[in-house]
């Protein structure tokens, strides 16, 4: 028997979110593509911008490591972030199978750290060479598992050399999820 979880702006995100620091988390699992935003201080403006603005996305793989790239207008003055996908901390039973990765949709969810409310919600559908990129990085990761700590130590290397614009410029994919009034899935 499955469960659902249910996503509503205005309610406690309904995910248990391990890190609480401002940032982004990118996550592949037997549930799908996610994209959390977490943000310590929002305003309707930052709301808004990730409601309905426009969102660059972009991919860049770097020593095995995918490096989910974001830019969002409104809410980043400093232009692209960056968020690291791995399998480590997923458990057994989440890990991603060939059916959950065949869609290549990816939710993104706005997240209050301090309050843990979901603030807004948006659906991308990205272009299959986009979410394929995704699907051979999910593979090699099931294959060839790292370490929670070797992971973090080969993100640390390419946080020390490379700014997530030096990432972007080397991005095999990108994206762009338009801006919108309807809300509709783009």
């Amino acid at each position: 028997m499955s469960t659902s979880t249910n996503f509503a702006v205005g309610e406690p995100f309904p995910l248990p979110i391990r890190a609480e620091a401002d940032g982004g988390m990118f996550q592949a699992d037997k549930n799908g593509m996610m994209f959390l935003l977490q943000l310590s201080r929002t305003d309707a403006i930052a709301v808004e911008a990730f409601r309905t603005g426009e969102i660059e996305l972009a991919l860049t793989e770097v020593d095995g490591i995918l490096f989910f790239l974001y830019r969002i207008d409104g809410i980043f003055k400093d232009g692209w972030g960056d968020a690291p996908l791995s399998l480590a901390l997923v458990k057994e039973e989440l890990m991603p199978d060939e059916e959950s990765l065949a869609d290549p949709t990816i939710h993104l969810y706005l997240v209050d750290t301090k309050l843990k409310l979901l603030l807004a919600q948006r659906t991308a559908r990205v272009p299959e060479e986009f979410a394929d990129i995704i699907r051979q990085n999910v593979r090699a990761q099931k294959s060839a598992p790292l370490s929670m700590l070797a992971f973090q130590k080969k993100v640390a290397a390419v946080w020390a050399k490379k700014s997530p614009a030096d990432l972007r410029a080397a991005a095999s994919a990108s994206h762009t999820l338009p801006m919108t009034l309807s809300g509709t899935v783009h």
